[in-house]
């Protein structure tokens, strides 16, 4: 953490101001309330970027490693009798 705090130029005093700061801007009842919202964007934006990865690894399976030509052609109306 030390490394952190160093990297960005600030010290445990900082630190301690800004949360203060913080605190009294927006009181004690806000804060968990912010900080819970935060945690469930967090998530939501996570569940995305799982999803986005799912997408794309099944339209690279899905997709066919040569181009041939279907030998069997079937109509809307076929395929919906098939089900």
């Amino acid at each position: 953490m030390n490394a952190i705090l160093l990297f960005m130029g600030m010290g445990m005093q900082e630190m301690l101001l800004i949360g203060l700061v913080i605190l009294i801007f927006f009181g004690a009842r806000k804060i968990p309330e912010f900080m819970k919202g935060l945690g469930k964007g967090v998530r939501e934006f996570k569940e995305g970027i799982k999803e986005v990865k799912k997408d794309a690894e099944r339209s690279t399976d899905d997709s066919p490693t040569h181009n041939t030509p279907s030998t069997e052609k079937t109509t809307v109306d076929e395929r919906r009798d098939l089900d």
